[in-house]
């Protein structure tokens, strides 16, 4: 059994850890990470879109001023990673096309489209014949659709690898460990027991490993973080020379109620998702969701079955309570979270290593990270204990 100690210990080896890891250790901290497979995780699932308009849901308005302030950031950020690394991270201001295939799915968009506009955001409505001027592609059935300029993409593949490159540049350490047990000392996060007994103490420890987050042991039950694996399956497609421009932008919808997605790499990939399934910790591929999801695709875009299907992937997201992220210091002295992403995590990968970086640095919040401070659960946690406290007190 050997120790080994840094300032920072960040366990988690995807985006979320290894964006918080490489700005801490920008800050001067001795950094490491604990992930037996760094570069891992939902990345080499995730399709990349950077959509804080077109991924609005009612009751998440400041959700949405996160995400905003997260886009508003990536131009700066993904040039700098590129300038550090000398790696193309596909990132595109192609835009988004939000489409209606019947007379429900155009209520809804209208809906949405309400809903933008009151939280002063930009996007157009358009006609059928508008959506299939941009999208020759499209179906001839499509009855109308929000363009929206300011929603962007990136390779998630390509982005986590900058970012291992980037962590490796700025001296990160990575031990390609299970992180098995949080190490306590007089009530105080100290470090982390791995695999083999390895002791790892640390000044302070970021428990970023996204779904996996809440399953650490060691960790007490009142600021163990609420989140779960949420499912979600996703295809990938080749687009033929013959066949180019495919799509110009992403291009969505809801079919029958459920959400699918199409965004066309420049390098030729067409990334076809995604389900929303909660089944615990399975990530088997079914012959179920790949059905719906060309299915739901052909009836967007008819001209997908003629492409080659090159991939189909099953991840886990990591979802909250209120679909938000918690980051920032846990009521255990010493123990910070960066999980609970859900759907957003590539989307807010700059904002969370910025804030994760300051709040290492000065033990304070910036302000538009705040609301999502993993303590904001931790009232209803407690009121939940006392509860069960008093519910089995003897008569």
């Amino acid at each position: 059994m050997s120790s080994r100690t840094s300032d920072v210990l960040v366990v988690g080896g995807g985006i979320i850890g290894l964006v918080t890891a490489w700005r801490a250790a920008q800050r001067g901290f001795a950094t490491a990470v604990v992930d037996p497979e760094p570069g891992g995780g939902a990345a080499q699932v995730a399709a990349g879109m950077l959509a804080a308009v077109t991924e609005l849901h009612y009751g998440e308005q400041t959700l949405l001023g996160l995400n905003l302030a997260s886009a508003r950031r990536y131009p700066q950020f993904a040039a700098e990673l590129t300038e550090l690394t000398g790696q193309d991270l596909g990132y595109r201001r192609c835009g988004t096309l939000a489409v209606a295939l019947d007379s429900d799915d155009r209520s809804h968009l209208r809906e949405l489209h309400a809903l933008q506009r009151e939280s002063g955001l930009e996007s157009e409505w358009l006609s059928g014949r508008e959506c299939r001027r941009l999208e020759p592609m499209l179906a001839p059935g499509v009855r109308g659709g929000l363009r929206v300029d300011g929603d962007h993409q990136i390779d998630p593949r390509r982005l986590i690898k900058a970012l291992m490159a980037a962590c490796e540049h700025a001296g990160v350490v990575f031990h390609r460990l299970w992180a098995e047990r949080l190490d306590l000392v007089r009530d105080r996060a100290a470090g982390l027991t791995a695999t083999g007994g390895t002791r790892l103490a640390a000044g302070q420890v970021v428990l970023a490993a996204g779904s996996l987050s809440g399953r650490l042991a060691g960790v007490p039950d009142d600021v163990l973080p609420p989140v779960r694996p949420v499912k979600g399956q996703v295809l990938r497609l080749t687009v033929p020379q013959r066949f180019a421009p495919f799509l110009n932008r992403t291009v969505r919808a809801m079919v029958r109620g459920s959400h699918v997605y199409l965004v066309p790499r420049e390098n030729g990939e067409l990334v076809i998702g995604a389900t929303s399934e909660e089944l615990g910790w399975d990530t088997t591929v079914t012959a179920g969701g790949v059905y719906e999801l060309l299915r739901d695709a052909h009836e967007l875009v008819p001209g997908i079955t003629e492409l080659p299907l090159t991939e189909t992937r099953a991840g886990l997201r990591p979802g909250s309570p209120d679909n938000a992220p918690l980051l920032g210091p846990t009521e255990l002295p010493g123990l910070l979270l960066a999980t609970g992403h859900y759907r957003n995590g590539v989307l807010l990968t700059p904002v969370t290593g910025d804030a994760m970086a300051d709040v290492l640095t000065t033990g304070e919040l910036p302000d538009e990270v705040r609301p999502f401070t993993p303590r904001r659960f931790a009232a209803g946690r407690r009121a939940t204990g006392l509860a069960t406290h008093l519910t089995e007190q003897p008569a």
